[in-house]
Formats: structure tokens, sequence, C-alpha cells
């Protein structure tokens, strides 16, 4: 059980988030001048160097949102830059890529981080790069959505490059490309010029994943099992859509919780709240969903499964809030009282997944801030989560898990790409994976350090769906009376 520390802070954490953007822009620097493009797309490092692993093209956006974050965290032009030319001259492909479910991860990362920055006034405004950001996410919003597999009773999802029987829960940090281009007044044209609505595709993906994915313990289906825990894969019949079984592709068993795949659905649900209370009441009674009838309901039901996950989140991983790679992982006996002390990388038995911890702590921070916003929420449970998310923060920002070494391109060390498939490098003198760093992992502690920073500072909420399209709007007219 996480040991929440309550003295914490995000003023009192700004030293440690200073020392991890110092040591990003060392990573970020070593890496654009050293990375051979043509090798495709780094993915986790060994030996301390990035390499690639093929499987699919969904770490690009982080290796190019880091230098955007990097800028949104110091001023430093150089990575503005950076980040800006490589997403003209690489992301492309992505935003029209049929074959995956990532595009929330590539697209907001990059086009999504531009456009917000230029919304806040942090870069200068230029309508027709603005537009190409806009036009970037729209279609990626819509590709994203029309790669969908139906289900009875009004329910479906965007299936993995598994196939259409498959439902990860990763994608749900994915939903959030279908939230951005709803906002800027998109939709999906299918057949016959039906016009799909991407918000309802959103609700209707996230019911699916919370009634398969996420366990509440109340009976029924849940008899066997506790409240907050998740199945990475839902396998569906697609002749008929009948849920057929749990499965997992990187976690130990369908019947244990893969923490990274954990703490997606903790994040990425906690964020579309947030996004989702911003919305009009119309946007909501028009989708003619029968179990999301009205805004409140999807709130609701959102609220459910954040918590539902962060409870099992405190309760279930280690004091610092470290995860070790799957809850059932099958040496984790042999480790003694583990949840009650700090998580050790350096163990020999299984390996930790810091990369989950990042994801997990954004996650805790904004329902705890959400939650807190709202006078009609637990206030208690809030300052819970809220301080939680600290916790975690506090532990990542820090050694053994922050690199110092300038010869290591990684940011973050200690995290786990695939465990089953033997993927994760093993060095001399260790029995397990450790010391490697990930594109997800670094990518998400610069969110997370940019997040605390914002909320240190007053400044504007970090939000990647909610990009208000009016200060861009208002720019623009000014511009234009000026030419005139």
């Amino acid at each position: 059980m996480i040991k929440i520390d309550g003295s914490l802070t995000p003023r009192t954490l700004m030293p440690d988030i200073q020392r991890v953007f110092t040591s990003a822009g060392q990573k970020i620097r070593n890496l654009d001048s050293h990375w051979d493009r043509s090798q495709g797309t780094p993915v986790y490092t060994v030996k301390g160097k990035y390499t690639t692993r093929g499987w699919t093209e969904w770490t690009q956006g982080f290796q190019f949102g880091m230098p955007i974050l990097q800028f949104d965290g110091t001023g430093d032009s150089f990575f503005l830059e950076v980040g800006r030319r490589r997403t003209v001259e690489l992301m492309a492909s992505h935003v029209s890529h049929t074959g995956v479910h990532d595009h929330g991860f590539n697209n907001i990362s990059t086009y999504g981080n531009l456009l917000r920055l230029m919304g806040e006034g942090r870069i200068s405004h230029n309508e027709w790069e603005a537009e190409f950001y806009r036009l970037a996410l729209k279609v990626s919003g819509a590709v994203q959505a029309a790669r969908w597999t139906a289900l009875p009773d009004d329910l479906g999802y965007v299936y993995t490059f598994n196939g259409p029987h498959s439902l990860f829960v990763d994608t749900i940090r994915s939903m959030r490309i279908l939230a951005l281009a709803h906002r800027l007044g998109h939709v999906l044209m299918g057949e016959g010029d039906q016009k799909i609505s991407l918000l309802r595709r959103l609700l209707q993906h996230a019911e699916t994943s919370a009634r398969f994915n996420v366990y509440f313990g109340n009976g029924g289906r849940d008899s066997y099992d506790i409240r907050g825990r998740t199945a990475h894969e839902a396998i569906f019949n697609t002749t008929n859509g009948a849920f057929r079984c749990p499965s997992s592709q990187q976690g130990y068993s369908p019947f244990s919780t893969w923490t990274r795949g954990h703490a997606w659905i903790l994040c990425g649900f906690t964020e579309e709240l947030e996004f989702l209370s911003t919305l009009p009441e119309q946007d909501f009674s028009a989708l003619e969903l029968s179990y999301f009838p009205d805004k409140q309901f999807v709130l609701d039901r959102f609220m459910e499964v954040a918590r539902a996950t962060a409870d099992f989140y405190i309760d279930q991983m280690p004091s610092d809030g470290i995860p070790y790679w799957d809850t059932g992982a099958p040496n984790l006996h042999k480790l003694g009282d583990y949840q009650n002390r700090p998580a050790d990388p350096y163990n020999q038995w299984e390996p930790v997944d810091s990369s989950a911890a990042a994801i997990a702590a954004q996650g805790l921070l904004r329902l705890g801030r959400y939650m807190q916003q709202n006078k009609n929420s637990d206030q208690e449970a809030g300052s819970r989560y809220f301080q939680s998310g600290l916790t975690v923060a506090a532990a990542l920002c820090k050694e053994p898990y922050l690199s110092s070494d300038g010869d290591h391109q990684g940011l973050l060390l200690h995290s786990i790409y695939h465990r089953p498939n033997g993927w994760d490098h093993v060095q001399t003198g260790q029995h397990i994976p450790n010391g490697e760093s990930c594109m997800w992992g670094d990518y998400h502690l610069m969110e997370l350090a940019v997040y605390l920073q914002r909320l240190a500072e007053d400044g504007p909420y970090l939000s990647f769906q909610s990009v208000d399209v009016k200060p861009l709007q208002e720019a623009a007219l000014k511009q234009k009376r000026k030419s005139v």
C-alpha cells in the first residue's frame, strides 16, 4: 500500500521537477543527434542506448513530443524547433495509419501539444500553422474511430493490431484523439454520407472497456474478483459480438493485473472525465445511448471506473507507489512483504515498471484535483488521490529512477516493455531487467513534470483534450484587422 506523504505539494517538488528538465534536455539532444531514422522508431534502451523493436510504430509521437514538452517546461526554443520540425517531417503517416489503436499516443503528443501551446499563447500565432495542426487532429480522430468493432446493445470498441476480436485497456488513452477531434467540430463520415459522432464512439468504447476490462467486485461476473483490478485484453466473437474471455499480451495472465495496462485505464478514464465535464448537456442527449441517457450518467460512470482503479492502485502497490510489472508475477512471493516497503528494482525475482508509475501518478493527480474542485465530490478521497500522486511523483523524480548519467539515453530508469516475450535487456550480473528506459516512460515522466510545474506556478491547466480554439480564432481576427 502506498505510504501517502501528506506534506508534499507541487511547490515542494519543484527542485525535483527542475532536475527532470535538466536531465531531459541532455537526453533529447543525445537521441536526436545520434538516432538513425532508417532503423525505425526508438522504443526502449539496451545498455543505455535506444533501439527499436518492431510491433507497431506507436512511440514516435513520444520521441518528438518530448522536445515539445521540454520547451513547455523550460522555454528553450531549440527544443520547440526540434519537435515542430520532426512533427512536420515524419508524423504524417501516423495521422492516416489505419492499422493501429495508437493515434492518441502519437498525434496528441505532437500535433496536439503544438496546438495547445499556440492556444495558450506560448508560441506565436500563425493561423495556417494552427489549421495544419487542427486538420491533423481531426483526420487522426476519424481514422482512429473507423477502426471499429460493433457489439450488441450499442456497445463497441476501437480494436487493436491483433484484430477485430481484441480490445486492449491501453486504447482508452487513445480515445482522447476522438475527444479532441469532436471538440474541433469533426465527425467520421461513413457509407452513404452517414455522420458518425466521435463522441458517441468514445463513450461506446469506454463503456465496453469498463464492462469487460475492469472488475468492480460486486457479484455476477465479478464474484471471483476484486474491485479495481483490470484485464489487459478482452476477446470477443466477431460473428455475434459475444464476450469470450479475458486475455493478456504483456501481463502474466488474464487473471492477474498487468500494472501498465491498469495505469492506462486509471489515467485515461480520469483525463476523459475532465474533458467530458466541459461539454454541454446537448452533446450527450443527441447520442441516444440507452446506458448514457444524459451527461450526469456519463460522469458518474467515468468516476466509478477512475475511483475503483485508483483505490486498487493505492492499496496494492509498494509503499512508494512504484509497481512491479504484474500483480500476479510468479515470483513476487519470494520478495516477502513487498507491499509495505519501497519497490526494489535490483531484486533477484521480478522487475518493477516505473513507466506504469509515471502514467498512474498523473491519473491520481488529475482525479484528486477534479474531485477537490467539485463540491459534490468526496473531498477527503480527492485529497487522498492527489497526495498519492504526489508521493509517486516524488519517488520517480529522483534516484534510482531519474537518470543522471549523461551517456544513458533514457530519462526514466527501470521500465519494462514486454516481459513475456523476453524483449527487455538483462544487464550482466543482474537476474531481471532493470536500469533501462522506454519512450513512453520518458515521455510520461516529462508530461508529469510539466503538469506539476503548471500546478506549482498556477499556470494554465494542462489539458490535452479541451484545446480551446477561441483564442486562436480571436488572435487570427486581430491579426487580420491589423493587416487591413
